[in-house]
């Protein structure tokens, strides 16, 4: 166990406190829900930089790593699409949701063909998870005695990580295409 893995399951076992926090009857709830996640969110660019620069990468931690991510973010938007405050939101979500199903799908079966090297991270998906993490934090953040704006901004920001979404997929796809073909 290293620091970078730890970071890592702490942004698991932080899922189910930004969970209590957000469903709490208290104004200062969604803020502190808002709060944890951002802190979460950081985990993640911290641990990859830690394990990089400690020259602590580990196969667990690559593994965790990405779960962690996706456990997040599947967990973040269910909450907030259960508060009913933006309906519509369903769709950016379903796209996103979809997207991370497919990519580990497909990191899952070029892995046994032997090809995981060939489905790297991409820039686009780094900054479709920043997206993503942003408009997440405005929308938990957001409850209805809140500023109008936070909900907007956030709800605009999570349907251009949705873009972003469907735009990285194409990468994946586009980059496994040729072991695709094949089969």
């Amino acid at each position: 166990m290293n620091i970078p893995t730890l970071l890592t399951l702490l942004r698991i076992f932080a899922i189910p406190i930004i969970f209590i926090f957000y469903c709490l009857p208290f104004p200062w709830a969604h803020p502190t829900a808002a709060i944890l996640l951002a802190l979460a969110a950081f985990t993640d660019w911290l641990d990859g930089y830690l394990a990089r620069s400690l020259s602590q990468m580990t196969q667990l931690g690559a593994f965790l790593d990405p779960v962690a991510d996706k456990l997040l973010v599947a967990v973040v938007l269910v909450m907030v699409l259960s508060a009913h405050l933006i309906p519509y939101l369903g769709v950016a979500a379903a796209i996103i949701i979809g997207r991370e199903i497919a990519i580990s799908a497909l990191r899952e079966w070029m892995s046994t063909i032997g090809k995981r090297v060939s489905i790297n991270v991409t820039t686009i998906a780094k900054y479709k998870t920043m997206m993503q993490m942003v408009a997440l934090i405005l929308l938990v953040w957001y409850h209805p005695d809140s500023q109008l704006w936070v909900k907007w901004i956030g709800a605009v920001l999570l349907y251009f990580a949705a873009i972003l979404t469907i735009w990285s997929m194409c990468v994946y796809l586009k980059a496994a295409w040729p072991d695709l073909k094949k089969v």
